[in-house]
């Protein structure tokens, strides 16, 4: 069994250039295929929202939502460093709510980082945890909490202006004591110099390769999640046909009687005869 990454570990695979390979899982199952198959990281999204509640986007997730979910991936990936998401809400109102809740992630469902959204008007939120001895991941470009604000889920920091401020946030994000960054929908060109410009590890999901590692969300690259499918996700399965395709077979089963069959069920152990004096007893 592979020992359990800490952030200095992360570290060392920047400056060594090793690349870090992270998912997103929300269950005990899906965690343990990802440990089984030697990630390096989880992050147990708020992305959860959608891919495993049914919402519409992110917003709707709460703080219970993801400590119970992170309490099952922990349980299926032991030896995996684990991030839990904080969800919007958790940590806007105020640098005290932001520790507090940061806190039940470690307390309650025993992560190793949290991550947040946003730039330089987090930042005293991001000092905060950090200063509690928490380790901080940032997030910044298209993040879906403020998707809203963005005008929707669209790719961030394409011109210099906006790519300008990307920059900013991300030595401020940094400076205030994050130890890692998630870059979301930039252009690669950009990733690249962040990744360079930056002491911190940092990472990318749909910001092209020139990083020191990649994120992807387990539904779209499984092809489980079928509302859409993002430009920079790579499916590597088609699940939910071979789920769908499992459904159909065992309802036509059921309806032509092919299921269950002598091998799937439990025989009597008695003689028939006790059993048919059994059923008298109730006549």
């Amino acid at each position: 069994m592979a020992k359990k990454k800490s952030i200095l570990d992360l570290m060392k695979m920047k400056k060594s250039g090793e690349k870090v390979a992270w998912i997103t899982a929300y269950d005990f199952p899906m965690a343990s295929f990802a440990e089984q198959a030697g990630m390096d990281m989880i992050l147990v999204g708020d992305s959860l929202g959608m891919v495993v509640l049914g919402y519409q986007g992110t917003v709707p997730v709460t703080m219970d939502d993801c400590i119970s979910h992170c309490q099952a991936v922990r349980r299926g990936a032991p030896n995996t460093f684990i991030v839990g998401d904080m969800p919007f809400g958790s940590y806007q109102t105020s640098d005290e709510e932001a520790v507090k809740n940061a806190c039940r992630f470690l307390k309650e469902a025993d992560v190793d980082s949290i991550k947040l959204e946003g730039g330089r008007r987090i930042l005293s939120k991001i000092k905060a945890i950090s200063d509690a001895g928490i380790v901080v991941i940032g997030h910044i470009g298209l993040t879906p909490q403020s998707s809203g604000q963005l005008g929707g889920f669209k790719a961030q920091g394409r011109d210099v202006d906006s790519a300008r401020e990307l920059i900013k946030d991300a030595i401020a994000i940094q400076e205030a004591g994050a130890r890692a960054l998630l870059v979301e929908a930039i252009p690669p060109e950009l990733t690249e110099y962040i990744s360079n410009k930056l002491e911190i590890p940092v990472y990318s999901i749909g910001a092209g390769l020139p990083c020191d590692g990649q994120l992807i969300i387990c539904g779209d690259m499984l092809g489980m999640f079928q509302a859409f499918t993002p430009k920079f996700v790579k499916k590597y399965a088609k699940v939910a046909e071979v789920i769908t395709k499992a459904f159909e077979e065992y309802r036509e089963d059921v309806k032509g009687e092919k299921f269950p069959e002598d091998k799937h069920v439990y025989h009597i152990k008695d003689s028939m005869e006790d059993f048919e004096k059994l059923f008298k007893e109730f006549e």
